[in-house]
């Protein structure tokens, strides 16, 4: 393939006045390795989408050029793969095989070739299940690695990736990164979207910076770029190796319980798992993906009734209802108790503005306008929302997306905030608000309980880390899913389309103890 050129290339989304990406000239030659940076809102999606073919004129405004080997990004999706940013977005298929081979199928490829293929591409990615393992009962990071199978599969002369390990533990994260620098060979052109960059350098060889207000701020090898504009760009919130943000250590001892669990657990997910969630303390909930860290993060609140054991709120969190399991309690004084930030943000988005998603919480509770009006605000202003305060919530970034998620579940001003991958998504300079946000929070006396892979969070916010651990697996055979009807590739009947993936779905972990040594640390 020839090179990659967008010439004063911009898009804005029907409906919105600002452009998402604006005035960008850039020539990527056949071959070259780059990594697009920018901060949070500057585009770098909406880039990735535009060579994918994937924004239709009907669905916003274009202005200027952007082609690929001289022609439309449309007239050549045949030879372009991408993992979006969400792997949810792209499963279709009820199992994990069926989802590799469906690009393929579509493509054409003779079916003596796909399993073949299928196979190769699940091996290189580290995909730890048969082929037969349901896309519902997948992880959060088993997603990612099963969409970026689909992706490598199709052997791709331009592979476009937009933050491919954001949600993978570090084990998985390695793996991915060793499956990209395995599937890049001299003729792939590869255009890769990281926020936490140092570990992807090895995969590039050349790195261009999107400004947020328009146009390339940067461009050229990674020791050029960063030796020149290193401070500033770490200033404007790009993640420049090297610059660590000092610990936000507790400013008092841990409070009052809110919650315990006692061998809570959601069989086959979760297994009994032991815990206590403090006043003023932030708890990181830390394990490989498919440990069931986000099956327990609905459990703790309370979204899903427990399979195993009994999770209760104290006198403090709880009142009158403290006797009464969380996901008993009526949804009014849930939302004022207990605040949920789920791993997909979009799953938690119900109205058609930004404005309107942070007051429904509020005014459920029963809240006056003239309090709704200034708790939405404030948090639209502290989150760097304000500008956005009008957009419809599906059209925002992936960092935006997730601080909207954080801010509704902050709207109601819980004493309890739970956590799911809080900070995936954000630039260097959102993910320092996001810390302090709940560094502030939980030194006024809130609760944090966080679910996430991110090692430079935990370090900056974490109290106390409780460390969730898998168990061999049953359930893998094919024979053991009746419901899922055997499929050839080629054979001419209808797709099986699977529900969208669940989190954590599908896992055990072994037993666990807040206390115990082996799961759970205090620094």
């Amino acid at each position: 393939m020839g090179g990659v050129r967008l010439r004063g290339f911009g898009w804005r989304h029907a409906g919105r006045r600002a452009w998402a990406v604006r005035g960008v000239d850039l020539w990527v030659r056949r071959g070259e390795r780059v990594l697009l940076l920018g901060p949070s809102g500057a585009g770098k999606s909406t880039v990735l989408a535009a060579l994918a073919g994937l924004l239709p004129e009907d669905s916003g405004e274009q202005e200027g050029i952007i082609e690929i080997d001289g022609r439309p990004p449309a007239e050549v999706r045949e030879r372009v793969g991408i993992v979006f940013q969400d792997p949810q977005s792209q499963l279709v298929m009820a199992r994990s095989g069926d989802d590799v081979a469906f690009g393929l199928e579509n493509r054409g490829v003779p079916a003596a070739q796909i399993w073949p293929r299928v196979d190769e591409a699940l091996q290189r990615v580290g995909f730890p299940y048969h082929r037969d393992r349901r896309t519902a009962a997948l992880s959060g990071g088993e997603q990612q690695r099963l969409a970026l199978a689909g992706a490598l599969a199709l052997r791709p002369d331009l592979l476009l990736l937009d933050e491919p390990t954001a949600n993978l533990d570090p084990a998985g994260a390695d793996l991915v990164r060793a499956a990209i620098a395995r599937a890049v060979d001299g003729d792939t052109t590869l255009i890769l979207v990281e926020h936490r960059i140092a570990d992807a350098l090895p995969l590039v060889d050349r790195v261009v910076v999107l400004e947020a207000g328009g146009g390339v701020r940067a461009d050229g090898t990674p020791e050029a770029v960063f030796a020149a504009h290193g401070d500033a760009l770490a200033a404007d919130g790009v993640w420049v190796p090297g610059r660590q943000f000092p610990p936000r250590p507790a400013i008092a001892p841990a409070g009052e319980v809110l919650l315990t669990a006692d061998r809570l657990g959601q069989p086959p997910r979760l297994a009994p798992t032991n815990l206590t969630v403090r006043a003023g303390e932030a708890l990181a909930v830390l394990g490989p993906n498919g440990a069931g860290k986000s099956t327990l993060a609905l459990l703790l609140g309370g979204l899903l009734k427990p399979g195993t054991g009994r999770l209760s709120g104290s006198t403090e969190l709880a009142g009158a209802d403290a006797r009464t399991a969380p996901h008993r309690w009526r949804a009014p004084a849930l939302a004022r108790r207990i605040g949920s930030v789920f791993q997909d943000p979009e799953h938690q988005f119900v109205t058609s503005t930004v404005f309107d998603e942070l007051a429904l919480g509020p005014r459920r509770t029963g809240a006056t306008d003239a309090v709704v009006r200034q708790r939405v605000d404030d948090l639209l202003q502290r989150l760097r929302l304000d500008k956005l305060a009008g957009a419809n919530p599906y059209t925002l970034s992936g960092g935006e997306a997730r601080r909207l998620s954080v801010a509704t579940a902050l709207a109601t001003a819980p004493r309890l905030v739970i956590c799911d991958e809080p900070t995936f998504g954000q630039d260097r300079r959102t993910w320092r608000e996001l810390v302090d946000l709940f560094a502030e929070l939980r030194d006024a006396g809130h609760g944090l309980v966080t679910v996430t892979h991110d090692t430079d969070f935990v370090a900056a916010l974490a109290d106390r880390t409780l460390t969730l651990r898998p168990v061999p697996r049953r359930g893998d055979d094919p024979s053991d899913r009746p419901d899922l009807p055997t499929r050839e590739p080629g054979d001419g009947r209808p797709v099986d389309r699977g529900r969208p993936a669940g989190s954590e779905g599908g896992m055990r972990m072994s037993p666990t103890d807040d206390a115990g040594p082996a799961t759970a640390g205090q620094r």
